[in-house]
């Protein structure tokens, strides 16, 4: 029989996080790694562990992402985000201490794209009256 295996997408800026969540001792795996390793900010590796942590499931799941898009940062919050939303498909009773922490809610911020005619997002030529 086949172990279950809670998957749960995770976004962030322009990175996507795919994540399984499955029972174990607790290894992260990204992208064939270890998080330590491919994470090399302790801040970062905070952020990845702090839905387990904060729900006390740190050393009960095991968790495998695959991660694409955007840079180091804007990766570790897709996949806080993403192992948010698969404990809660996992167990729906922590949902309300994961969304009170504040795992469930994406950072919808993003870089302002560049407009036709200005140097960058908002920055325009400089104005010359003569």
């Amino acid at each position: 029989m086949a172990a279950v295996v809670y998957s749960a997408t995770g976004k962030r800026k322009t990175s996507v996080a795919r994540v399984r969540l499955m029972p174990g001792t607790g290894t992260v795996t990204v992208n064939g790694k270890d998080f330590k390793d491919y994470f090399n900010r302790q801040t970062l590796l905070l952020m990845v562990r702090s839905p387990l942590v904060e729900t006390g499931t740190e050393t009960r799941y095991d968790v495998v992402a695959d991660l694409h898009g955007g840079g180091k940062s804007g990766q570790a919050g897709a996949l806080k985000h993403g192992v948010a939303r698969a404990l809660v498909e996992a167990d729906p009773s922590l949902k309300t201490d994961v969304k009170r922490a504040g795992h469930l809610s994406r950072d919808a911020r993003m870089v302002e794209r560049k407009k036709a005619g200005l140097k960058k997002a908002r920055k325009r030529p400089q104005f010359s009256k003569r």
